[in-house]
């Protein structure tokens, strides 16, 4: 079951304790646990929670990437439209 997000409600879910959520498209996504395993290191997504990362993902990944993850990080999806 997917849930339903604001950009203001992904936005309070950048710290460790909230969760940290990241936006890619039209999907939430809580990259928490996933932060350390990341590739390119944490700090990047750690410095995106909260945010619409949209931009920065497709520089970087294609859609290969995002359909890998998505099963296990997506929480929901964007009621809104975020700005980038």
């Amino acid at each position: 079951m997917s849930k339903s997000f604001t950009v203001a409600e992904v936005s309070k879910h950048k710290t460790e304790d909230s969760g940290q959520y990241i936006i890619v498209d039209d999907g939430v996504y809580d990259i928490t646990a996933f932060a350390d395993e990341h590739p390119g290191g944490a700090k990047i997504l750690k410095r995106m929670a909260g945010r619409d990362a949209s931009k920065q993902f497709w520089k970087y990944h294609n859609q290969k990437v995002l359909d890998k993850y998505t099963e296990r990080l997506k929480v929901g999806t964007v009621t809104e439209t975020a700005k980038l």
